[in-house]
């Protein structure tokens, strides 16, 4: 794993900047860096800011041996709609799965509510003669017929196969892709048992052509980023980032696309949890605030959940994901007036092109970065840690203009769309702790994101929450997360057992089976035996329950009574703690076994930061708030001392972020870089 070149870097893709995090093994410092994000082609930027990091900070690309890489080119293709044409194959009488659904109303007042996303029309999803029952035994034999004919009439750029059952016998799946290989050699075929083989139709179907149609999208983008590679002796290992949080291959990524669908916001969740073990911190709330998006995640008792099953733009995905909710709410969000008269932000935005006003790109519409900017919160000169100037009398100008519309000047516009936004992002926060009946009095906010710094202490002071962590290199936070991500091959298998003795047998047959195949994936990775570590979950309900409940069984190899016992109180104890009951006298079944392979990658202890030698005060600035003008104290994030106390209102400005400490608010810098943020009791 080109362990013998010394530099590792993590990158990060958003909508509108490329994060990086370098971490060189010679001396143990981790420095970050970003840059604009080029979406005509992702990869342009991320080589860009390689070799600007390069420059900057004194490495060759040659010395580069691991590059981790989470992306939203997956999401991104699937929100814009930049996919495959695509084929789905079924069985015979299924054809309409994708549109039926679950019979579920997201609108349930609505008269004329929007139909359900589907990627595939009804003249492009052919029906298959075959059956297999429930068990997986074969009751109608596969016939191809004149289906290889009619599927080349159809001239598909990708094909997705969902059988019926095929989660429990994947013969008819697997006769089906060889044949459609045997006569269209090249041409991408995703079938369910491989993707994602679980119960549930609809999921499974929606699941499988979500990757099917991802698959030229992405080894596209992978092509392009293996192009580039070489040049002056750039030639690292790659690894993508999957929504699990966990890292893979390109050749698998090239193979099952849909596992990128969270691949970039999933590392900041991994730093919340690196984080909140450092800080000593169980409970935080983790919210990623960038240029287009916010992202809300939870980690509780020093764990981001993970979820079975996620959803994009509608379309759902069973997978294993990080638990996450996301909202269009970032600096380039857009300010408008509705036709009736009321002022709006978001979730459309300007993105990194052209950008918000302020960013000189051709912009016309204000956005929350430009009413920051004319707030006072920004330094027009100290963008991007003064790498890239901001115009001012533009922002003043397109804020004025929307002022106009509203009968309102320029500053009450301003605070105007902050209280929109900051409102947003707390019932974005309320919504992720309350449906897990969780308070937010019990949490600590972790804000992160180039964007987060400048809402937090509002955002929490909205929501009754008294303590606000800003985090070493916030802006880049997420690329730290993936900077120490391992391998990670998930693994899953449908199966309804009741809990008991007679469970036994089959149970631990199909622990040994997922075992071994997670074991030998990791093998070939290259993953020594020394660094890999298996752990069980199962997928369990109470008998006659709809859904599901995921809850981890540890390293399991052959259950017994006792294992299977602890599983049993686990899920209970789960039970009780999400629905405020549990039934104990009920029979508990498991549905879904799952296994979780991780290759442990080399990780080197980064050094601690040391403050730079100038005064940790840089001056002060006219901030606008609470309806006039104030000064606050400007404090340099990277010269602050361990005695240095911070009141505000107050600006606190780094490299690649920029926090706004509200009155009534007190910081000291904490351990691990990090800065905390109290709410005074008096305030």
């Amino acid at each position: 794993m080109q362990q013998d070149r010394p530099v590792r870097i993590a990158v990060d893709i958003g909508g509108t900047f490329t994060d990086l995090q370098i971490l060189d093994a010679r001396h143990g410092q981790i420095r970050a860096w970003k840059t604009p994000t080029t979406p005509q082609d992702p990869s342009e930027g991320l080589l860009l800011g390689v070799r600007e990091a390069a420059t900057r900070f004194g490495f060759a690309l040659a010395d580069v041996g691991l590059l981790l890489h989470g992306t939203t080119i997956a999401t991104n293709a699937v929100l814009e709609r930049r996919l495959a044409r695509g084929v789905l194959l079924t069985t015979a009488g299924f054809e309409d799965v994708l549109e039926i659904t679950r019979h579920v109303r997201r609108d349930i007042y609505g008269l004329a509510p929007d139909p359900f996303p589907c990627l595939i029309p009804r003249d492009r999803r052919l029906g298959v003669a075959e059956r297999l029952r429930a068990d997986g035994s074969v009751e109608t034999p596969l016939a191809l017929g004149d289906l290889p004919a009619r599927l080349a009439a159809l001239q598909p750029e990708a094909v997705a196969v969902c059988l019926l059952h095929a989660y429990a016998n994947p013969m008819h799946e697997r006769a089906l892709r060889d044949a459609i290989l045997a006569a269209h050699p090249g041409l991408p075929v995703s079938i369910s048992s491989d993707i994602s083989p679980e119960i549930r139709e609809y999921e499974r179907s929606s699941t499988t052509v979500l990757n099917a149609l991802l698959v030229p999208v992405v080894r596209d983008y992978l092509r392009r980023l293996a192009a580039r590679l070489g040049q002056d002796g750039f030639a690292p290992r790659i690894f993508l980032v999957q929504s699990n949080g966990g890292v893979f291959s390109l050749e698998t990524a090239a193979e099952q696309p849909a596992r990128l669908l969270l691949s970039g916001p999933s590392g900041g969740a991994l730093a919340a949890s690196r984080i909140a073990q450092e800080l000593a911190r169980p409970n935080l709330v983790a919210v990623d605030m960038g240029g287009t998006s916010y992202d809300v995640s939870v980690v509780q008792q020093g764990r981001v959940s993970l979820v079975t099953q996620g959803e994009v733009d509608g379309l759902p995905v069973r997978l294993p994901m990080v638990e996450m909710r996301t909202i269009g709410a970032g600096g380039g969000s857009i300010a408008t007036v509705e036709a009736g008269g009321r002022l709006t932000v978001g979730p459309r935005s300007a993105g990194a092109r052209p950008g918000p006003v302020a960013y000189g790109r051709g912009g016309t519409e204000p956005t929350v970065t430009d009413a920051n900017l004319a707030l006072g919160r920004l330094d027009a000169d100290f963008f991007l840690g003064g790498t890239m100037t901001l115009d001012m009398p533009a922002a003043h100008a397109a804020l004025a203009r929307l002022g106009a519309t509203l009968g309102l000047g320029e500053e009450a516009t301003a605070e105007g769309i902050m209280a929109l936004t900051n409102a947003s992002l707390a019932a974005a926060v309320r919504l992720s702790l309350f449906e897990k009946g969780l308070h937010p009095r019990d949490f600590a906010l972790l804000s992160f994101g180039g964007a987060g710094g400048l809402h937090a202490t509002e955002v929490a002071e909205e929501m009754g929450m008294t303590e606000v962590i800003f985090p070493r290199d916030p802006g880049t936070l997420s690329a730290y997360g993936i900077l120490f991500s391992d391998l990670v091959q998930d693994l899953a298998r449908s199966r309804l057992f009741t809990l008991g003795a007679d469970a036994l047998p089959g149970l631990g047959a199909l622990i040994e089976e997922l075992r071994a195949e997670a074991d030998a994936r990791l093998a070939r990775d290259g993953v020594a035996a020394a660094d890999r570590a298996l752990h069980v979950a199962a997928d369990m309900r109470y008998h006659g329950q709809a859904f599901e409940l995921l809850v981890p069984w540890g390293d399991v190899t052959q259950p017994d009574a006792e294992s299977l016992a602890g599983l049993a109180a686990r899920f209970h104890a789960t039970h009780r703690q999400r629905f405020s009951y549990a039934s104990e006298a009920e029979a508990v079944e498991i549905v879904t076994l799952r296994v979780t392979a991780t290759g442990r990658l080399p990780r080197p202890r980064p050094a601690v930061p040391q403050p730079v030698d100038r005064p940790s005060v840089k001056g002060t600035r006219r901030i606008f708030a609470h309806g006039g003008w104030h000064q606050a104290v400007v404090w340099d994030r990277e010269a602050l001392r361990p005695d240095d106390i911070l009141e505000g209102p107050a600006i606190i400005e780094e490299a690649f972020a920029t926090h706004y400490l509200a009155r009534g608010w007190t910081a000291r810098p904490g351990a691990a870089g990090a800065i905390i943020a109290t709410k005074d009791a008096a305030a």
